[in-house]
């Protein structure tokens, strides 16, 4: 992501911009390997969000301007949604000309559906559809099928357990972003919410405050 490293003054540099690791390697001590899994994640950087409601105007206009600036800089991303259904998404093409940088993205409810979408079984499988190792297995899956810019992965539970899933915690939320340089894994605790729209909104902002930090 030359370009936007290029001109931090206009929007915060989005990822790590030390250049020194290659694409196989996170920044947070992921290693992708050629084998079904990512090795275990050592240093999940822990995100705390706003008090109480996210505001939806509020949520709106950081999208908008986020893409407006990956439009004008030609930065492509996608996304792999689970908790979040798609929402993420969702709110970059609320922007006019959004289709310029969101190719694609992938809603992937459940398990079979990430599997399907590039996320090893065995990831899933050894750490569990709620970790640092499966959102950063979504961000790489989706980066790589869209052959985009920025790759964002999320996976985690909003107000109920997960009957399916025996690692569900509900409010505990897992992200990853992902870019030329690697993977970062981050964790969130989304703190109780009204609505479930309220709660992907929440997550949303997280996500796009993340981005626009780094």
């Amino acid at each position: 992501m030359e370009k936007m490293k290029a001109d931090p003054a206009v929007f915060p540099q989005l990822l790590n911009d030390s250049g020194e690791q290659t694409a196989a390697s996170s920044m947070s001590g992921t290693l992708m390997t050629d084998s079904d899994t990512l090795t275990p994640i050592g240093n999940i950087e822990e995100i705390k969000g706003a008090e109480g409601i996210a505001d939806e105007k509020t949520v709106r206009k950081k999208y908008e301007d986020l893409t407006k600036y990956l439009i004008a800089e030609e930065i492509t991303i996608t996304t792999m949604e689970s908790c979040t259904s798609g929402q993420v998404a969702s709110l970059i093409t609320d922007t006019e000309g959004a289709s310029a940088v969101l190719k694609g993205a992938f809603i992937t409810y459940s398990n079979e559906a990430k599997i399907a979408q590039g996320v090893p079984g065995g990831t899933i499988g050894k750490y569990g559809v709620y970790s640092a190792e499966t959102a950063s297995a979504m961000a790489k899956a989706c980066k790589d099928a869209m052959h985009a810019d920025i790759g964002i992965g999320v996976t985690g539970s909003f107000g109920n357990v997960d009957p399916n899933n025996a690692d569900s915690t509900p409010g505990e939320v897992y992200f990853a972003i992902a870019d030329e340089n690697g993977i970062r894994p981050y964790h969130c605790t989304v703190p109780k919410q009204p609505t479930r729209l309220s709660y992907k909104l929440y997550m949303s902002e997280v996500i796009v405050d993340t981005l626009r930090q780094r």
